[in-house]
Parts: structure tokens; C-alpha cells; sequence
């Protein structure tokens, strides 16, 4: 959605419109000379009646007739030498401003030295230059700001433009302000401006006036009757975000925002009026650490770069930030055929599956993997393949051994084996004081890492975070889901808390821990404070306009009220950066690795029995996670009094987390 919404196509250069139009230019230029040698003619006769104090007849009129056509032609010679008639300034703007300056005291300097080279000949006194020239600059100051004013009159929005408030008086404000003005075909007419800086309250852009603060809102909305709200700022924080949608809420206006800094600057087709209506992303998110991945992101230039799970969320938008930094090679590996296209088809825009970037294997496979890494001989690996749904692997933990651990034990051994200089294993929140299966093999994963970080000497690293905005099988997918269908919401509990971060800052962490971490680090982004579930569903259910229950179904085995990101016992550092933790892990040797005692250490068993057809929790089922594991010290009673959900409809784990 941005300003060029509904505009005719532009026609071809070739068309009787697009010459007349491309000669328009021209015309323009030409009459603002010919303004502009009417302006100094003027300021040379306001000179000298000043100069003579209305005594004219003292004047010599052939010598004033030269002058004048000297300061014509100085006009002309000096303006084209500066481009200032061939529209290489925007009209009337400070950049011509600044220039007309210049070339009238060019100009002005000219006469000068005219009238004293040809004093006895033209009769003009040597002042009038001078004076001429204060006067000569406000003549050609003043009509390009009448020209202006009478083109921006011609080309203000028309009479179906949406009216509209703007949040932010400054830069983005102003800009949005201009262009929604002098745009005739712009859905938009600014018609107010919100502003909380007390020394903007009089301030006005484009005669749109500031009309009060974030607070005023609800009054200023019903006094203008304002239908759309543009928040013009270009990194907003998401409590401001939220602050602003409560405070309209109910009064039928649509709140808009601007994309992100880097989608304007970087995305093809992207641009300051490109704006999109608030997505809860922007409700629940936060502004992104700011860790310049690419001042610290000289390791992977120019070197072979392998990354595991590269068909998933996290993998695939890893890989698209890696392709800026320019590696000589990047090596994509999954086993999901379909994946690897997806991700394919977003870097090259073709997804022919023919090249040697794309790598189908398991990393459970350790020789397929040891042969792999022996052909390609990568020099820096992102490990980001792994399972992630905790409701699943409690049911199967075996299957979390089988690819978290002993599959990132794979792929650690294949790293060492070709002398990789720089590993990094993509953790998760859930391996501080881990209680879930998923917790614990990431925990073992992270640890696996410390050991061969000791054995190689080298930059092996694990990077821990939350729950990624978006990523498949996250919370907001499924929240999206549940509300296209209807309903119900299920949460599972009203306390429940998450820490949130999109998926690009993920990535972001990801590049930064291959430079800034030490050997068997774990490093952690601080990400502010944790959401609250269930604010998320009702933002959700609000945004959608629809009535929706939610439905509360209690914590499930190996799930936490609120996650911990930095483990009992475990340091804070910031060595290096005020917003990324350093902390560690104890290595565990390879060789002491047993399922059964990792098994047991977790207090859960794998239960080898076909699994029912209801969900866990659902109608008719024995108890809640009954399905696929019992967790010692687990209650099977519900831990609210609310009826469950239908089998049909699945839980919410508050989010995916690594792939």
C-alpha cells in the first residue's frame, strides 16, 4: 500500500503526452530566466532610486540600459555555468536556494567591476551593484517560492483521498507530508500532525498544522475525522506501537506503518510511502539489537560456508544474510528436497535444484555427512538443523538423541575432521535449567560444542535465543490459523511468558557469535523483556474483527511459565557488546554419552506404544501427555478449570525455535 496506489500507467516516451510532457521542463527553465533577468532589472532600478534618493533625473538612462542588459546577460552566463537552467536542482528547494545565492554575487560582482571599469562611459555608480544585490536576491527567492506554492496548489490529493493524521513531525514526517501533498493521485490527505516534542506544537509542514500529542489522539481523531493514521517512524519500538493502537481503538481508524530502514534503502520496490497496516509482529516485537554484522563479518568473506537446515525459517534467512557478505561458496544441506528449493528460489530466483549449493542429506547420517564435508571442505558452519516442537519430542525423545545430539555430534566430528576454523550451533532458551526434551538435547548439543572447541582450539561457539517471530510451527502461524477457522485459541495458561525476536535479528546473533565468540562460548541476546501469551491472542483476536474464545489448556510436560535465557550457576558477561551475554558450558566428552542415562537424568521414557488418534488433553484420552511420554514428578490433572480443546485443535507451544 503506498502513494502511487491506483495511478495510471506512465505512458511511453514515444506518445504525443510524454512529448509535450518532456518539453514542459524546458519551458519552465527558460521562464524562470527570463524572471530572473526581470528581477535584477528591477533591483538595479530600486538601486539607484535609493542610490539618488528619488532624484531620477540625474540619472543617465543609455548607461542604465547597458547595465541592466550586462546583469542579463552575467544572469544567463553565470546560471548556465552552475546548471541552474538545466534542472539539475529540484525547483525551489534549499540545494537552488543555496546556489542562487552564489551566482548572484557572481552576478553582483560583474556589475561591480563594470561600473568601475566604465564609469566614464555608462555614468553608473559603483554602489549600485551593491545595493542591487540584496534586492536581486529576494526577486529570484521570491518567484520560485510563488512558482512552488502554485504548483503544490495544483497538485494536492483529490476529493476520494482517505483523510489522514501523521504520528512523527520530524524527517520521515515532513518527507510523507510533501509527497502526499504534491501528489494528485495519492490515496492519502494529510490532514493533521501528531507530535509529542512541546517545541513542535505550533509547527507546521506543508500547512498541515501539528495538532497535539500521542495522548490528544482520540479528541483529534473525531475534530478532523481522520480514517488513517500513519506512524512516521522509521524504527518503532513495539510499545509505542501497542500504545498508539489502544489508544485509537474503537474509533474505526487504520493504523499504518512504515517498513523497516533496511526494506527502504536495500528492497527493490520498497520506499518511504510504502506503507502496510500494523501487523502484531510490530505489536509483540521489539527494536533490533543494533550488532553491525557486517563490521564483524570479515571471517566469512571470501570462504566456503556450509549451513546445516538450511531449508527452514532459520536456516534460509541465515542464508540470504550470509550471500551479502560475499563467501566464496555457500553450501546449503538439509534433508527436506522441498526446503532447499523455498530457499533457493528467495536467493537466485530460480529453484532448479541443479547447482552444488544445494546439498540433500541427513545429518544422522555420519558418513554420507564425513563425505560431504571431505568433498566441499568448508571453512566456517552454521549448524541450525534440528528438531524443535516440544510437545512432540516429549512424546518421542529418542528421535530428539537421534538428531540434536547425535546428529549435531555428526556434525561436529565432520567439522574437525577438515579443520573447519569457525562453528557456530544454533541454541535455544529452552537449555538454561533445561525440563523439556527438547531443552535437554540442546543442552547436550551445546556442551558437545564446548568439548570440541577445547579438542580443536578453534571458534566453536553456540548462540541461545527465544522464540522466532514467524519461524514454522511458531505461535503466530498457528494463532492465524485457529482465527481463520474460527476459533477457538488454545493457550496454555493465562501467565504463560515468552521472550520474542524476529527472525532476521536471530539471524543477525547468528553472524555476530562466528566473530565475537571464543571457544566453547555460549552467547546470548538480550531481548528485553518477555511477552505475555495471552496478551498476543487477544491483540490477535482484536486485529482480526472477529469473536474468538480462548481456550486455557494447562501446561504440558517439560514446558515452563516463564523460560530463562542464562541457567542457575551459568555467568553474565558482555565483554564485547552491552546487548550480547557471554557465558559457558562444561564440555562433555563424546565418549561419555548414553541415551539410557541422559534419559534418565531428564526423568523421561520413551513410551513404545501406538499413538491414539485424540490429542493429548482432548476428550476421551487417559491424560495429558499420555500419548507419547511420562515425566517423573508430572501431574496428569489439568492445571485449569476451563474445558479443553478439540482434538482437531492444536496448542500452542509459544513458538518455534531453531529451524
Amino acid at each position: 500500500m503506498g502513494l502511487n496506489e491506483g495511478r495510471a500507467p506512465a505512458r511511453t516516451p514515444g506518445s504525443t503526452a510524454g512529448a509535450s510532457t518532456g518539453d514542459k521542463p524546458a519551458i519552465w527553465l527558460w521562464s524562470q530566466y527570463l524572471l530572473d533577468a526581470a528581477a535584477w532589472i528591477v533591483a538595479i532600478l530600486l538601486a539607484l532610486i535609493l542610490r539618488y534618493e528619488l532624484l531620477v533625473k540625474e540619472v543617465n538612462v543609455p548607461g542604465i540600459a547597458v547595465f541592466c542588459a550586462v546583469a542579463v546577460i552575467a544572469q544567463l552566463l553565470v546560471g548556465l555555468s552552475f546548471a541552474l537552467y538545466r534542472g539539475r536542482y529540484s525547483f525551489g528547494s534549499f540545494h537552488e536556494a543555496r546556489l542562487l545565492v552564489v551566482v548572484a554575487v557572481l552576478v553582483a560582482v560583474i556589475l561591480v567591476l563594470v561600473s568601475v571599469a566604465f564609469f566614464t562611459v555608462i555614468e553608473v555608480p559603483r554602489s549600485i551593484g551593491i545595493i542591487a544585490f540584496p534586492f536581486a536576491c529576494m526577486f529570484l527567492a521570491a518567484t520560485r517560492y510563488l512558482k512552488r506554492m502554485y504548483v503544490e496548489s495544483k497538485a494536492k490529493p483529490g476529493e476520494n483521498a482517505q483523510r489522514t493524521l501523521i504520528y512523527g513531525a520530524g524527517f520521515l514526517g515532513n518527507s510523507l507530508v510533501g509527497r502526499m501533498m504534491q501528489d494528485p493521485d495519492s490515496p492519502y490527505f494529510p490532514v493533521g500532525l501528531i507530535d509529542d516534542d512541546p517545541a513542535k506544537k505550533h509547527l507546521r509542514l506543508s500547512t498541515v498544522p501539528v495538532l497535539g500529542r500521542v495522548d490528544d489522539l482520540p479528541e483529534i481523531v473525531a475534530r478532523t475525522q481522520a480514517s488513517v493514521l500513519v506512524i512516521a517512524f522509521a524504527e518503532v519500538e513495539a510499545a509505542q506501537v501497542r500504545r498508539v493502537s489502544d489508544l485509537v481503538a474503537g474509533l474505526g481508524i487504520k493504523v499504518l506503518v512504515l517498513p523497516p530502514l533496511r526494506d527502504m534503502l536495500g528492497a527493490a520496490g520498497a520506499g518511504m510511502a510504502d506503507f502496510r497496516e500494523v501487523a502484531v509482529e510490530d505489536l509483540i516485537g521489539r527494536r533490533p539489537v543494533d550488532i553491525h554484522p557486517d563490521e564483524v563479518a570479515g571471517y566469512i568473506t571470501g570462504k566456503r560456508v556450509l549451513v546445516t537446515g538450511a531449508g527452514g525459517s532459520i536456516g534460509s534467512e541465515l542464508c540470504r544474510q550470509l550471500a551479502g557478505f560475499e563467501p566464496a561458496e555457500l553450501i546449503m544441506l538439509d534433508r527436506d528436497e522441498t526446503g532447499l528449493q523455498s530457499t533457493q528460489i528467495s536467493m537466485t530466483g530460480r529453484g532448479l535444484l541443479t547447482g552444488r549449493d544445494t546439498v540433500l542429506a541427513d545429518i544422522r547420517d555420519a558418513d554420507a555427512l564425513l563425505d560431504i564435508f571431505e568433498d566441499r571442505k568448508p571453512q566456517v558452519v552454521f549448524h541450525a538443523a534440528a528438531l524443535k516442537h516440544v510437545s512432540l519430542l516429549e512424546q518421542y525423545p529418542e528421535e530428539a538423541w537421534k538428531t540434536n545430539v547425535q546428529g549435531s555430534l555428526n556434525v561436529l566430528r565432520a567439522a574437525a575432521a577438515v579443520g573447519v576454523t569457525n562453528f557456530v550451533n544454533i541454541s535455544t532458551d529452552k537449555a538454561a535449567d533445561p525440563t523439556s526434551v527438547l531443552g535437554h538435547s540442546k543442552r547436550v548439543s551445546e556442551k558437545l560444542t564446548s568439548w570440541h572447541a577445547e579438542r580443536t582450539g578453534q571458534k566453536y561457539v553456540s548462540v541461545r535465543f527465544g522464540n522466532v517471530i514467524g519461524s514454522r510451527g511458531s505461535m503466530l502461524p498457528l494463532f492465524t490459523e485457529q482465527i481463520r477457522n474460527g476459533g477457538p485459541i488454545t493457550v496454555t495458561d493465562p501467565e504463560v511468558t515468552r521472550f520474542f525476536m524476529t527472525i532476521p535479528e536471530a539471524c543477525q546473533l547468528v553472524v555476530q557469535a562466528g566473530a565475537i565468540g571464543r571457544g566453547g562460548e555460549v552467547l546470548i541476546l538480550d531481548m528485553g523483556e518477555p511477552v505475555r501469551i495471552l496478551d498476543v491472542a487477544q491483540r490477535m483476536i482484536a486485529m482480526s474483527g472477529k469473536d474468538i474464545d480462548i481456550v486455557f489448556t494447562g501446561l504440558r510436560p517439560g514446558e515452563k511459565m516463564h523460560e530463562d535465557l542464562i541457567g542457575v550457576g551459568e555467568s553474565d558477561s558482555r565483554p564485547l557488546h552491552p546487548k550480547i551475554s557471554h557465558t559457558s558450558v562444561a564440555p562433555l566428552d563424546p565418549q561419555q554419552l548414553s541415551l539410557k542415562k541422559w534419559k534418565t537424568e531428564g526423568g523421561f521414557t520413551q513410551v513404545h506404544t501406538s499413538i491414539t488418534a485424540e490429542a493429548p488433553g482432548a476428550p476421551g484420552s487417559k491424560e495429558p501427555g499420555s500419548a507419547g511420554t511420562k515425566r517423573a514428578g508430572t501431574s496428569p490433572t489439568r492445571t485449569d478449570q476451563r474445558p479443553a480443546a478439540p482434538a482437531a485443535q492444536p496448542t500452542s507451544n509459544a513458538g518455534g525455535v531453531v529451524s
